[in-house]
């Protein structure tokens, strides 16, 4: 399983490649947007940007979808799925992009990225009566590190922030995963180069890596997942999603993966390859969400 270093050794080149496609504005300035403070933590508010469907009524309640942004858990901008939430908010769904802390901007590590998403999440919950969302219909979705966030919410049962009401849940309904970074951690029984190097992996993630590693902790009602990723992944290798994909159907889960051929790291993103996989990966999704009958 050698490929599976190559997420962490190529954690610089994501960065650089969410710079060179303008991801690294910050912070955003989204026409058209609510800004709400969903978290207070360690000096730091926390927002997230909120696309309402035109005429949209809070006595009328609709799924909400979340997205989380990329760029290695060190940097990236919530404008990544400005696009994404605008064409939901057409679609008639509630669409938010999350801010969240990074390391090169509040210096913290993967496991506090993972505590802000499950934060938003249970805060969108909370508010749903005033927002007008369905609690019931929540997607968690992201690309590459927000990927992995998403996936997070939907797997991991740790690190939820204790000064928040726990009753309200933080698992979303559904999971919608760009290139998702779903293995952090070497996989029992394979003796792999990957063992060898879990001790930097956890410097990076604060914790054990295999404690916010999505497939490590898979388990038999997880949420419906669909994933978008390319074959010719280098960052994050098209096998991950493969692996992930086997391990949630074993549980008893339902997940989709729907892999591009010549497709690299990021291709999903609007601006690239004409758009063409921006506009493909939408149309899958909207038929996921319609399959769930959130559109």
């Amino acid at each position: 399983m050698r490929t599976l270093l190559a997420f962490f050794l190529l954690l610089p080149a994501i960065h650089a490649q969410q710079k060179r496609a303008g991801k690294t504005n910050y912070p955003p300035q989204l026409s058209g947007a609510e800004q709400r403070i969903y978290k207070k933590v360690d000096g730091v508010e926390l927002t997230l940007y909120i696309f309402k469907p035109k005429d949209h009524r809070v006595s009328d309640p609709q799924p909400a979808i979340i997205f989380f942004f990329g760029g290695g858990w060190k940097a990236g901008s919530p404008a990544q799925f400005a696009p994404h939430c605008e064409h939901y908010a057409k679609k008639g769904l509630v669409a938010i992009t999350v801010d969240y802390r990074v390391k090169s901007r509040h210096g913290v590590k993967a496991v506090s990225c993972v505590e802000d998403a499950k934060s938003a999440i249970r805060w969108v919950r909370s508010q749903a009566d005033q927002l007008g969302i369905d609690p019931n219909r929540i997607v968690a979705g992201g690309g590459s590190a927000g990927g992995h966030l998403a996936a997070a919410t939907g797997t991991v049962t740790q690190f939820d922030r204790e000064s928040e009401n726990l009753d309200i849940s933080s698992v979303p309904n559904a999971m919608m995963l760009f290139n998702p970074a779903c293995i952090l951690g070497p996989i029992p029984g394979k003796e792999t180069e990957w063992n060898k190097k879990a001790a930097s992996i956890n410097e990076r993630t604060g914790v054990p890596s295999t404690e916010i590693s999505p497939y490590h902790q898979i388990r038999k009602g997880n949420p419906p997942t669909i994933i978008f990723h390319g074959k010719a992944d280098t960052t994050v290798p098209y096998q991950t999603a493969e692996l992930f994909t086997m391990a949630m159907k074993k549980a008893g889960n339902r997940c989709d993966l729907v892999g591009f051929d010549d497709m690299p790291h990021g291709f999903f993103n609007r601006g690239r390859f004409q758009n063409k996989p921006f506009e493909k990966t939408l149309e899958k999704a909207d038929a996921f969400l319609a399959s769930l009958g959130y559109l």
